[in-house]
Protein backbone atom coordinates (compact mmCIF):
# COMPACT_ATOMS: atom_id res chain seq x y z
CA UNK A 1 0.00 0.00 0.00
CA UNK A 2 1.15 3.54 -0.61
CA UNK A 3 2.33 5.74 2.19
CA UNK A 4 2.44 9.52 2.49
CA UNK A 5 5.16 11.40 4.30
CA UNK A 6 4.96 14.85 5.77
CA UNK A 7 7.00 17.38 3.88
CA UNK A 8 9.46 19.45 5.93
CA UNK A 9 8.82 23.17 6.29
CA UNK A 10 10.51 25.26 3.63
CA UNK A 11 12.30 28.52 4.28
CA UNK A 12 12.18 29.54 0.59
CA UNK A 13 9.92 28.74 -2.34
CA UNK A 14 11.87 26.56 -4.80
CA UNK A 15 10.27 28.50 -7.65
CA UNK A 16 10.89 32.14 -6.73
CA UNK A 17 12.90 32.06 -3.45
CA UNK A 18 10.15 33.99 -1.62
CA UNK A 19 9.48 32.86 2.00
CA UNK A 20 6.10 31.08 2.16
CA UNK A 21 3.61 31.70 4.92
CA UNK A 22 3.15 29.02 7.56
CA UNK A 23 0.74 26.31 6.44
CA UNK A 24 0.67 27.39 2.77
CA UNK A 25 0.40 24.59 0.27
CA UNK A 26 1.11 26.90 -2.67
CA UNK A 27 3.46 29.85 -2.99
CA UNK A 28 1.60 33.14 -2.78
CA UNK A 29 4.05 34.78 -5.20
CA UNK A 30 4.44 32.27 -8.04
CA UNK A 31 1.92 29.52 -7.22
CA UNK A 32 4.56 26.79 -6.80
CA UNK A 33 3.15 23.57 -5.29
CA UNK A 34 4.92 23.45 -1.92
CA UNK A 35 3.46 20.05 -1.04
CA UNK A 36 5.35 18.24 -3.79
CA UNK A 37 8.90 19.52 -3.53
CA UNK A 38 11.16 17.07 -5.42
CA UNK A 39 14.11 15.60 -3.64
CA UNK A 40 17.39 17.26 -4.41
CA UNK A 41 19.07 15.29 -7.19
CA UNK A 42 22.48 13.79 -6.65
CA UNK A 43 25.20 15.73 -8.37
CA UNK A 44 26.82 13.22 -10.72
CA UNK A 45 28.77 15.24 -13.27
CA UNK A 46 30.21 13.30 -16.17
CA UNK A 47 33.77 14.43 -15.83
CA UNK A 48 37.10 13.10 -14.71
CA UNK A 49 38.03 14.01 -11.16
CA UNK A 50 41.48 13.27 -9.85
CA UNK A 51 41.31 12.09 -6.23
CA UNK A 52 44.37 12.97 -4.10
CA UNK A 53 46.41 9.93 -3.10
CA UNK A 54 46.04 8.49 0.40
CA UNK A 55 48.53 9.66 2.98
CA UNK A 56 51.31 7.26 3.78
CA UNK A 57 51.61 5.74 7.24
CA UNK A 58 49.26 6.92 9.96
CA UNK A 59 49.15 10.57 8.89
CA UNK A 60 45.65 11.93 8.43
CA UNK A 61 44.36 13.19 5.09
CA UNK A 62 44.87 16.91 4.63
CA UNK A 63 41.44 18.31 3.93
CA UNK A 64 41.13 21.41 1.71
CA UNK A 65 40.08 24.68 3.28
CA UNK A 66 36.36 25.39 3.10
CA UNK A 67 35.22 28.09 0.73
CA UNK A 68 32.61 29.43 3.14
CA UNK A 69 33.52 31.88 5.93
CA UNK A 70 31.78 32.83 9.15
CA UNK A 71 31.12 36.31 10.51
CA UNK A 72 34.78 36.73 11.56
CA UNK A 73 35.98 35.93 8.01
CA UNK A 74 37.67 32.80 9.37
CA UNK A 75 37.26 29.68 7.27
CA UNK A 76 34.47 27.46 8.50
CA UNK A 77 35.59 24.02 9.64
CA UNK A 78 35.46 21.14 7.22
CA UNK A 79 33.34 18.25 8.49
CA UNK A 80 33.75 14.60 7.95
CA UNK A 81 30.58 12.50 7.52
CA UNK A 82 31.05 11.15 11.07
CA UNK A 83 30.91 14.69 12.46
CA UNK A 84 27.42 15.40 11.10
CA UNK A 85 24.56 14.81 13.56
CA UNK A 86 21.37 13.08 12.56
CA UNK A 87 19.41 9.86 12.68
CA UNK A 88 18.31 7.33 10.11
CA UNK A 89 14.69 6.44 9.29
CA UNK A 90 14.63 4.11 12.29
CA UNK A 91 15.74 6.81 14.72
CA UNK A 92 19.26 5.45 15.22
CA UNK A 93 22.22 7.83 15.43
CA UNK A 94 24.12 8.18 12.16
CA UNK A 95 27.57 8.71 13.69
CA UNK A 96 28.38 5.02 14.08
CA UNK A 97 26.99 4.11 10.66
CA UNK A 98 28.87 6.88 8.93
CA UNK A 99 32.10 5.97 10.74
CA UNK A 100 31.75 2.35 9.61
CA UNK A 101 31.17 3.48 6.02
CA UNK A 102 34.19 5.78 6.15
CA UNK A 103 36.37 2.93 7.36
CA UNK A 104 35.08 0.57 4.65
CA UNK A 105 34.93 2.99 1.71
CA UNK A 106 37.65 5.52 2.47
CA UNK A 107 37.71 9.03 3.89
CA UNK A 108 35.67 10.54 1.01
CA UNK A 109 32.71 8.21 1.39
CA UNK A 110 33.51 6.43 -1.88
CA UNK A 111 35.95 3.80 -3.10
CA UNK A 112 39.47 3.79 -1.80
CA UNK A 113 41.23 6.84 -3.27
CA UNK A 114 43.75 6.44 -6.00
CA UNK A 115 45.65 8.63 -8.43
CA UNK A 116 43.62 7.29 -11.38
CA UNK A 117 40.92 9.67 -12.73
CA UNK A 118 37.40 8.55 -11.80
CA UNK A 119 34.21 9.08 -13.84
CA UNK A 120 31.25 9.91 -11.60
CA UNK A 121 28.51 8.81 -14.02
CA UNK A 122 27.98 5.13 -13.03
CA UNK A 123 29.31 4.00 -16.42
CA UNK A 124 32.98 3.55 -15.70
CA UNK A 125 32.35 0.02 -14.49
CA UNK A 126 30.60 -2.72 -16.51
CA UNK A 127 27.97 -3.05 -13.79
CA UNK A 128 27.39 0.67 -13.50
CA UNK A 129 23.98 0.44 -15.19
CA UNK A 130 22.63 -1.27 -12.09
CA UNK A 131 23.10 1.94 -10.09
CA UNK A 132 22.43 4.52 -12.80
CA UNK A 133 18.64 4.16 -12.80
CA UNK A 134 18.63 3.05 -16.47
CA UNK A 135 16.52 0.12 -17.58
CA UNK A 136 18.37 -2.91 -18.90
CA UNK A 137 18.55 -2.90 -22.70
CA UNK A 138 17.55 -5.92 -24.78
CA UNK A 139 19.99 -4.88 -27.50
CA UNK A 140 23.66 -4.05 -26.83
CA UNK A 141 24.06 -0.69 -25.16
CA UNK A 142 25.61 1.61 -27.79
CA UNK A 143 27.40 3.47 -25.00
CA UNK A 144 29.59 0.52 -24.12
CA UNK A 145 33.10 0.26 -25.47
CA UNK A 146 32.56 -3.21 -26.94
CA UNK A 147 29.57 -2.09 -29.01
CA UNK A 148 31.36 1.02 -30.21
CA UNK A 149 34.41 -0.96 -31.21
CA UNK A 150 32.27 -3.47 -33.10
CA UNK A 151 30.51 -0.71 -34.99
CA UNK A 152 33.76 1.04 -35.85
CA UNK A 153 35.40 -2.16 -37.10
CA UNK A 154 33.00 -4.15 -39.33
CA UNK A 155 33.93 -7.42 -40.90
CA UNK A 156 36.54 -7.24 -43.63
CA UNK A 157 34.95 -5.87 -46.79
CA UNK A 158 31.66 -5.11 -45.01
CA UNK A 159 29.78 -1.85 -44.71
CA UNK A 160 28.16 -0.27 -41.67
CA UNK A 161 24.56 0.96 -41.81
CA UNK A 162 24.28 4.74 -42.26
CA UNK A 163 21.17 4.78 -40.03
CA UNK A 164 22.01 2.77 -36.89
CA UNK A 165 25.80 2.83 -37.38
CA UNK A 166 26.10 -0.70 -36.05
CA UNK A 167 24.42 -3.21 -38.37
CA UNK A 168 26.12 -4.81 -41.33
CA UNK A 169 24.76 -4.19 -44.84
CA UNK A 170 23.70 -7.30 -46.75
CA UNK A 171 24.33 -7.81 -50.50
CA UNK A 172 20.88 -6.40 -51.30
CA UNK A 173 21.75 -3.07 -49.69
CA UNK A 174 19.71 -3.39 -46.46
CA UNK A 175 20.92 -3.25 -42.86
CA UNK A 176 20.80 -6.62 -41.10
CA UNK A 177 20.12 -4.87 -37.80
CA UNK A 178 17.50 -2.17 -38.48
CA UNK A 179 16.48 -3.02 -42.06
CA UNK A 180 17.23 0.48 -43.36
CA UNK A 181 17.85 0.66 -47.12
CA UNK A 182 21.30 2.05 -47.79
CA UNK A 183 21.85 4.80 -50.34
CA UNK A 184 23.39 3.48 -53.52
CA UNK A 185 26.17 5.22 -55.36
CA UNK A 186 23.99 5.53 -58.45
CA UNK A 187 20.98 7.04 -56.65
CA UNK A 188 22.33 10.48 -57.56
CA UNK A 189 25.31 11.11 -59.82
CA UNK A 190 26.83 14.33 -61.11
CA UNK A 191 29.80 14.96 -63.36
CA UNK A 192 31.21 18.05 -65.00
CA UNK A 193 34.01 17.86 -67.53
CA UNK A 194 35.00 21.15 -69.11
CA UNK A 195 32.08 22.27 -71.23
CA UNK A 196 29.88 19.21 -70.68
CA UNK A 197 27.98 18.19 -67.55
CA UNK A 198 25.51 15.47 -66.62
CA UNK A 199 23.25 14.66 -63.68
CA UNK A 200 21.33 11.46 -62.97
CA UNK A 201 18.83 10.83 -60.16
CA UNK A 202 16.81 7.84 -59.00
CA UNK A 203 13.60 9.88 -58.92
CA UNK A 204 10.86 9.65 -56.31
CA UNK A 205 9.12 6.40 -57.22
CA UNK A 206 11.80 3.89 -58.24
CA UNK A 207 13.80 1.90 -55.70
CA UNK A 208 17.00 2.17 -57.76
CA UNK A 209 18.49 4.22 -60.58
CA UNK A 210 18.45 2.26 -63.84
CA UNK A 211 19.85 5.15 -65.90
CA UNK A 212 23.51 5.71 -66.63
CA UNK A 213 25.64 8.25 -68.50
CA UNK A 214 29.18 8.91 -69.69
CA UNK A 215 30.73 12.26 -70.60
CA UNK A 216 34.22 12.72 -71.98
CA UNK A 217 36.38 14.73 -74.34
CA UNK A 218 39.18 13.94 -76.73
CA UNK A 219 41.05 15.54 -79.62
CA UNK A 220 40.64 15.04 -83.35
CA UNK A 221 43.71 14.46 -85.56
CA UNK A 222 43.92 18.20 -86.30
CA UNK A 223 44.05 18.94 -82.57
CA UNK A 224 40.55 20.38 -82.32
CA UNK A 225 38.46 19.16 -79.38
CA UNK A 226 35.64 16.65 -79.51
CA UNK A 227 33.09 16.40 -76.68
CA UNK A 228 31.00 13.29 -76.04
CA UNK A 229 27.83 12.68 -74.00
CA UNK A 230 26.09 9.29 -73.78
CA UNK A 231 22.84 8.69 -71.85
CA UNK A 232 21.26 5.26 -71.38
CA UNK A 233 17.95 4.20 -69.83
CA UNK A 234 17.53 0.64 -68.57
CA UNK A 235 14.35 -1.20 -69.57
CA UNK A 236 12.62 -1.89 -66.25
CA UNK A 237 10.77 -4.96 -67.51
CA UNK A 238 14.08 -6.62 -68.42
CA UNK A 239 16.62 -8.34 -66.22
CA UNK A 240 19.38 -6.19 -64.66
CA UNK A 241 18.45 -2.93 -66.41
CA UNK A 242 20.89 -0.98 -64.25
CA UNK A 243 23.77 -3.16 -65.41
CA UNK A 244 22.63 -2.90 -69.04
CA UNK A 245 22.59 0.89 -69.06
CA UNK A 246 26.00 1.11 -67.38
CA UNK A 247 27.55 -1.38 -69.80
CA UNK A 248 26.10 0.42 -72.83
CA UNK A 249 27.19 3.88 -71.72
CA UNK A 250 30.74 2.75 -70.98
CA UNK A 251 31.10 0.76 -74.20
CA UNK A 252 29.79 3.58 -76.42
CA UNK A 253 32.01 6.15 -74.72
CA UNK A 254 35.13 3.99 -75.04
CA UNK A 255 34.38 3.31 -78.71
CA UNK A 256 34.09 7.03 -79.49
CA UNK A 257 37.27 7.86 -77.59
CA UNK A 258 39.09 5.24 -79.64
CA UNK A 259 37.73 6.11 -83.10
CA UNK A 260 37.55 9.92 -83.08
CA UNK A 261 41.32 10.51 -82.58
CA UNK A 262 41.99 8.17 -85.53
CA UNK A 263 40.10 10.49 -87.87
CA UNK A 264 36.91 8.43 -88.22
CA UNK A 265 34.02 10.61 -89.33
CA UNK A 266 32.00 11.50 -86.20
CA UNK A 267 28.77 10.13 -87.66
CA UNK A 268 30.43 6.82 -88.54
CA UNK A 269 32.05 6.80 -85.09
CA UNK A 270 28.63 7.24 -83.48
CA UNK A 271 27.23 4.32 -85.48
CA UNK A 272 30.12 2.10 -84.39
CA UNK A 273 29.66 3.22 -80.78
CA UNK A 274 26.02 2.12 -80.77
CA UNK A 275 27.02 -1.27 -82.20
CA UNK A 276 29.67 -1.64 -79.48
CA UNK A 277 27.11 -0.73 -76.82
CA UNK A 278 24.71 -3.33 -78.18
CA UNK A 279 27.39 -6.03 -78.01
CA UNK A 280 28.18 -5.10 -74.41
CA UNK A 281 24.52 -5.46 -73.40
CA UNK A 282 24.18 -8.73 -75.33
CA UNK A 283 27.15 -10.11 -73.41
CA UNK A 284 25.24 -9.68 -70.13
CA UNK A 285 22.66 -12.21 -71.29
CA UNK A 286 25.40 -14.81 -71.72
CA UNK A 287 26.34 -14.78 -68.03
CA UNK A 288 25.52 -18.04 -66.22
CA UNK A 289 22.26 -18.20 -64.29
CA UNK A 290 24.19 -18.46 -61.03
CA UNK A 291 25.17 -14.81 -61.32
CA UNK A 292 21.58 -13.87 -60.46
CA UNK A 293 20.80 -16.48 -57.82
CA UNK A 294 21.27 -13.94 -55.02
CA UNK A 295 18.21 -12.00 -56.27
CA UNK A 296 15.24 -14.26 -56.84
CA UNK A 297 12.98 -11.28 -57.58
CA UNK A 298 14.84 -10.18 -60.69
CA UNK A 299 13.38 -11.14 -64.04
CA UNK A 300 15.34 -13.69 -66.00
CA UNK A 301 14.87 -12.24 -69.49
CA UNK A 302 17.70 -10.55 -71.39
CA UNK A 303 19.06 -7.24 -70.06
CA UNK A 304 18.06 -4.26 -72.20
CA UNK A 305 18.35 -0.48 -72.37
CA UNK A 306 17.98 2.50 -74.68
CA UNK A 307 20.80 4.80 -75.76
CA UNK A 308 21.12 8.36 -76.98
CA UNK A 309 24.34 10.26 -77.57
CA UNK A 310 25.77 13.48 -78.91
CA UNK A 311 29.21 14.40 -80.20
CA UNK A 312 30.45 17.93 -80.83
CA UNK A 313 33.37 17.78 -83.24
CA UNK A 314 34.55 20.75 -85.21
CA UNK A 315 31.48 22.54 -86.58
CA UNK A 316 29.35 19.39 -86.50
CA UNK A 317 26.83 18.12 -83.99
CA UNK A 318 26.33 14.37 -84.31
CA UNK A 319 23.45 12.57 -82.56
CA UNK A 320 22.73 8.85 -82.40
CA UNK A 321 20.03 6.84 -80.66
CA UNK A 322 18.11 3.63 -80.23
CA UNK A 323 14.91 3.82 -78.17
CA UNK A 324 12.97 6.75 -76.77
CA UNK A 325 15.65 8.89 -75.10
CA UNK A 326 16.00 12.25 -76.83
CA UNK A 327 18.23 15.15 -77.91
CA UNK A 328 16.92 18.74 -77.98
CA UNK A 329 18.45 21.88 -79.43
CA UNK A 330 17.91 25.08 -77.43
CA UNK A 331 19.46 28.18 -79.08
CA UNK A 332 21.20 30.73 -76.90
CA UNK A 333 18.85 33.35 -78.33
CA UNK A 334 15.54 32.04 -76.99
CA UNK A 335 13.65 34.03 -79.63
CA UNK A 336 15.03 31.57 -82.22
CA UNK A 337 13.24 28.28 -82.86
CA UNK A 338 14.07 25.23 -80.79
CA UNK A 339 14.11 21.68 -82.14
CA UNK A 340 13.97 18.03 -81.18
CA UNK A 341 16.76 16.22 -83.05
CA UNK A 342 15.69 12.59 -82.52
CA UNK A 343 12.63 10.46 -83.29
CA UNK A 344 11.43 7.95 -80.72
CA UNK A 345 11.47 4.22 -81.30
CA UNK A 346 8.07 3.89 -79.65
CA UNK A 347 4.49 2.85 -80.32
CA UNK A 348 3.30 6.46 -80.24
CA UNK A 349 5.91 7.57 -82.79
CA UNK A 350 4.90 4.73 -85.13
CA UNK A 351 1.23 5.70 -84.90
CA UNK A 352 2.07 9.30 -85.75
CA UNK A 353 4.41 8.30 -88.60
CA UNK A 354 1.73 6.02 -90.06
CA UNK A 355 -0.85 8.82 -89.93
CA UNK A 356 -3.15 6.81 -87.68
CA UNK A 357 -3.08 9.35 -84.81
CA UNK A 358 -1.90 12.84 -84.21
CA UNK A 359 0.85 13.37 -81.66
CA UNK A 360 -1.50 14.42 -78.85
CA UNK A 361 -3.70 11.35 -79.30
CA UNK A 362 -0.77 8.96 -79.59
CA UNK A 363 1.04 10.12 -76.45
CA UNK A 364 -2.21 10.14 -74.47
CA UNK A 365 -2.60 6.40 -75.12
CA UNK A 366 -1.44 4.00 -72.40
CA UNK A 367 0.73 2.24 -74.98
CA UNK A 368 2.55 5.43 -75.94
CA UNK A 369 5.85 4.63 -74.18
CA UNK A 370 6.09 1.02 -75.36
CA UNK A 371 9.45 1.06 -77.15
CA UNK A 372 10.00 -0.62 -80.51
CA UNK A 373 13.79 -0.37 -80.51
CA UNK A 374 16.35 -1.14 -77.79
CA UNK A 375 19.76 -2.64 -77.10
CA UNK A 376 19.64 -6.23 -75.89
CA UNK A 377 19.89 -9.84 -76.92
CA UNK A 378 16.12 -10.09 -77.41
CA UNK A 379 15.87 -7.04 -79.71
CA UNK A 380 14.32 -7.85 -83.07
CA UNK A 381 17.18 -6.23 -84.94
CA UNK A 382 19.59 -3.42 -84.25
CA UNK A 383 18.84 -0.24 -86.20
CA UNK A 384 21.13 2.56 -85.02
CA UNK A 385 19.87 6.02 -85.93
CA UNK A 386 22.42 8.78 -86.56
CA UNK A 387 22.14 12.33 -87.81
CA UNK A 388 24.61 15.18 -88.36
CA UNK A 389 23.79 18.85 -87.87
CA UNK A 390 25.71 22.06 -88.47
CA UNK A 391 24.24 24.73 -86.16
CA UNK A 392 24.58 28.28 -87.43
CA UNK A 393 24.32 29.91 -83.99
CA UNK A 394 25.36 29.08 -80.42
CA UNK A 395 23.02 26.98 -78.37
CA UNK A 396 22.64 24.18 -75.88
CA UNK A 397 22.36 20.46 -76.63
CA UNK A 398 20.09 18.63 -74.16
CA UNK A 399 20.57 14.84 -74.05
CA UNK A 400 18.04 13.18 -71.76
CA UNK A 401 15.94 10.16 -70.86
CA UNK A 402 12.15 10.13 -70.80
CA UNK A 403 12.33 10.70 -67.05
CA UNK A 404 12.92 14.36 -67.96
CA UNK A 405 11.08 14.89 -71.24
CA UNK A 406 7.88 13.40 -69.77
CA UNK A 407 7.68 16.73 -67.91
CA UNK A 408 8.82 18.89 -70.86
CA UNK A 409 7.82 16.98 -73.98
CA UNK A 410 7.82 19.58 -76.73
CA UNK A 411 10.91 21.51 -77.75
CA UNK A 412 9.30 24.71 -76.52
CA UNK A 413 8.54 23.21 -73.09
CA UNK A 414 12.10 21.92 -72.81
CA UNK A 415 13.52 25.34 -73.71
CA UNK A 416 11.30 26.94 -71.07
CA UNK A 417 12.63 24.53 -68.43
CA UNK A 418 16.30 25.19 -69.29
CA UNK A 419 17.69 28.02 -67.12
CA UNK A 420 18.96 31.10 -68.91
CA UNK A 421 22.55 30.66 -67.72
CA UNK A 422 22.83 26.96 -68.62
CA UNK A 423 25.16 27.83 -71.50
CA UNK A 424 27.73 29.23 -69.05
CA UNK A 425 26.95 26.84 -66.16
CA UNK A 426 25.96 23.47 -67.64
CA UNK A 427 26.17 21.55 -64.35
CA UNK A 428 23.81 23.94 -62.63
CA UNK A 429 21.54 23.79 -65.67
CA UNK A 430 21.45 19.99 -65.50
CA UNK A 431 20.66 20.15 -61.79
CA UNK A 432 17.77 22.52 -62.46
CA UNK A 433 16.35 20.23 -65.15
CA UNK A 434 16.52 17.20 -62.85
CA UNK A 435 14.80 19.28 -60.19
CA UNK A 436 12.10 20.18 -62.74
CA UNK A 437 11.34 16.49 -63.22
CA UNK A 438 11.36 15.78 -59.49
CA UNK A 439 9.04 18.71 -58.83
CA UNK A 440 6.71 17.34 -61.50
CA UNK A 441 6.43 14.01 -59.67
CA UNK A 442 9.69 12.16 -60.36
CA UNK A 443 7.86 9.05 -61.55
CA UNK A 444 10.94 7.72 -63.37
CA UNK A 445 14.71 7.86 -63.17
CA UNK A 446 15.96 11.19 -64.51
CA UNK A 447 19.19 11.73 -66.46
CA UNK A 448 20.28 14.73 -68.51
CA UNK A 449 23.54 15.88 -70.08
CA UNK A 450 24.12 19.43 -71.35
CA UNK A 451 26.63 20.35 -74.06
CA UNK A 452 27.02 24.07 -74.84
CA UNK A 453 27.66 24.57 -78.56
CA UNK A 454 29.58 27.79 -79.23
CA UNK A 455 29.74 29.13 -82.78
CA UNK A 456 29.75 32.57 -84.28
CA UNK A 457 26.42 33.67 -85.75
CA UNK A 458 26.49 33.25 -89.52
CA UNK A 459 23.35 35.14 -90.45
CA UNK A 460 19.72 34.25 -90.60
CA UNK A 461 18.55 30.74 -91.11
CA UNK A 462 17.15 27.76 -89.33
CA UNK A 463 18.44 26.81 -85.91
CA UNK A 464 20.14 23.76 -87.34
CA UNK A 465 20.41 22.14 -90.71
CA UNK A 466 20.94 18.45 -91.42
CA UNK A 467 24.11 17.55 -93.28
Amino acid sequence: MSQSHQQPALSKCPGCDEPPAAGDLFCGACGYDLSAVPARPDDRPTMAITVPPAASGSEAVRWPAAAETDSSDAPAPVHRPSDLPGTDSGGRPLAEQEQEQVQEQGPLGGPEPSAVPVRHDDRAEPGGAEHSGDFALAAPDPRTAEHTAAAAAPAAGGKVCVACRSGRVDPDGYCENCGHAQPRERDHMEQELGSVAAVSDRGLRHHRNEDSFAVSSTALPDGSPAVVAIVCDGVSSASRPDEASAAAANAANESLLASLPRGTHPQQAMHEAIVAASEAVNALAQEPAGAMEHDAHRHQNAPACTLVGAVMAGELLIVGWVGDSRVYWVPEDRSRPTARLTEDDSWAAQMVAAGLMNEAEAYADERAHAITGWLGADAYELEPHTAAFKPDRPGLVVVCTDGLWNYAESAEEMAAAVPADAQEHPLRGAQVLVGHALDGGGHDNVTVALLPFAVRPQGAGSACETV
